[in-house]
């Protein structure tokens, strides 16, 4: 057997179908308390990111990769998604 074929005895994972959950980081704020507590609905709280920046995407705290937003099309159109654009080496970090 060559380096390309997978024994046909290997058991399958039993991790590969738990699922995670991934948060994407947008941006951050940093507004003073005063200036939060008297914001309203309809208030503006300005990111230190601008909409064409990359995002950041989490697992826990751990960061794992980043991506750019897009708008999905067809059915799921409106429904925002991320392309990835660098994955972590998760021994190194993101450099």
């Amino acid at each position: 057997m060559n380096d390309t074929q997978t024994p046909k005895s290997e058991k399958p994972n039993p991790f590969d179908s738990v699922p995670i959950e991934v948060t994407v980081s947008v941006g951050r704020a940093r507004p003073l308390i005063r200036d939060l507590l008297n914001m309203g609905e309809n208030a503006v709280l300005t990111l230190d990111k601008r909409i064409e920046d990359p995002v950041d995407l989490y697992v826990g705290d751990q960061l794992v990769a980043r991506g750019l937003l897009e708008e999905m099309e067809g059915d799921h159109a409106g429904q925002l998604s991320v392309r990835l654009t660098e994955i972590a080496d998760l021994q190194n970090g993101i450099g």
